[in-house]
């Protein structure tokens, strides 16, 4: 079963999709966006989430600048507009929506009040960066691009935190991986999985560079990192 909800903000409210599993009560994931919007991606992962037995909710992060955004990696005019999105996109406030969001999950109807965060690319760093300031109880980073400029958060990361990267990752060098891996060093709630030979985006559902069995490793082990943490 899905939804649509409205989360309030003091700067205003935005929508968010909803994927309720079976039974209650249950865990909430937030989960974040790529560039392309709250897609047919974002979506099948929610659908996917609360088959494993949680509420899923992804919130429309663009809301600021264009709501209801929903592109694919399909056609070069979706690339520009997603983009030049994510060229005005302000980060700041995005984590704070996203503090909101986990608030919103943790007390929708037949939530237990445990709720992790995970995302894609962009929302990949968003999550990281939620993880350090939002307190989510758990969090997964898929091929976070920009994390390494981001590396002094490490410091103050408070909950469990998986990532999952790219060796042949185009946005996310080796050298930025590196820069990822010695900031996290020594970290016991940090887990790194590096996959060889995949592209930024593995994981994603009919993506260009989609990879099955890339992907399948990956999320099995989000899947057992969340059954963990989470219930």
């Amino acid at each position: 079963m899905n939804e649509r909800i409205t989360i309030d903000t003091p700067d205003g409210s935005f929508g968010a999709y909803v994927a309720r599993p079976a039974a209650t009560p249950a865990p909430s994931i937030v989960v974040l966006q790529e560039i392309f919007g709250i897609n047919a991606d974002l979506r099948e992962t929610c659908d996917r989430l609360a088959a494993q037995g949680y509420i899923a909710v992804c919130p429309d992060l663009f809301w600021r600048l264009e709501p209801n955004v929903e592109l694919t990696d399909k056609s070069d005019a979706e690339w520009k507009k997603a983009m030049g999105l994510y060229k005005a996109f302000d980060i700041d406030k995005g984590v704070e929506d996203i503090g909101a969001t986990l608030a919103a999950a943790r007390a929708l109807p037949g939530a237990t009040g445990k709720a992790g965060v995970m995302g894609f690319c962009m929302g990949g760093l968003l999550t990281f960066l939620a993880a350090t300031r939002a307190r989510p109880d758990a969090a997964v980073a898929y091929y976070g691009g920009g994390t390494d400029k981001h590396a002094d958060a490490f410091k103050t990361l408070a909950c469990p935190l998986m990532m999952h990267l790219g060796e042949a990752d185009e946005y996310i060098s080796a050298e930025a991986r590196a820069t990822i891996a010695r900031a996290a060093e020594g970290k016991a709630l940090v887990q790194i999985f590096t996959y060889p030979g995949q592209n930024h985006a593995f994981a994603r559902w009919n993506g260009v560079h989609f990879d099955a069995q890339a992907a399948a490793q990956a999320n099995e082990r989000t899947r057992a990192f969340f059954a963990q943490r989470l219930k």
